[in-house]
């Protein structure tokens, strides 16, 4: 990413206007730009935006991982009836909506590398719980390791 980018990316994570954020991130196709943007977004503020990037067609498939790991997807994988009984529904919502995408290889680029880093003993236990875990939600996706400025 050049300094233009960066530039843009910090404007959008300090943005405080919503409509604006998202109108940039429907409209972009840079697809480094939604993993830089999905790594440095601020969890807490909900799952609007990060909707928005998963729709993009510019989304790759390790940012698709990482925003499922970001959204505390392990949690589904260690227990889905936790998820599927929470009352946060935007949450549990974003979160079979990216498994599903996920599972399903739904995405144009797999480009941009994501390791979830689980250690063997997480992925030992999430595969005796649940033997159909499929692999692609466990292991390190295919493309290139990108360094993720901090932003």
């Amino acid at each position: 990413m050049d300094n233009e980018d960066i530039n843009l990316l910090e404007q959008l994570l300090y943005n405080t206007d919503k409509n604006y954020i998202i109108n940039q991130l429907m409209n972009t196709n840079n697809s480094l730009l939604l993993h830089y943007f999905a790594a440095n977004y601020n969890w807490n503020s909900g799952f609007e935006v990060p909707t928005v990037i998963l729709e993009n067609e510019a989304c790759d498939f390790g940012t698709g991982l990482l925003m499922f790991y970001y959204a505390d997807g392990y949690r589904m994988l260690e227990n889905p009836y936790e998820v599927s009984s929470s009352s946060l529904e935007d949450w549990k919502v974003f979160l079979v909506k990216v498994y599903n995408k996920l599972i399903n290889l739904e995405f144009k680029s797999q480009n941009i590398s994501f390791d979830p880093e689980l250690t063997k003993i997480q992925k030992y236990k999430l595969k005796k719980s649940n033997p159909n875990i499929p692999e692609v939600l466990i292991s390190k996706s295919p493309g290139d390791v990108v360094d993720i400025p901090k932003i």
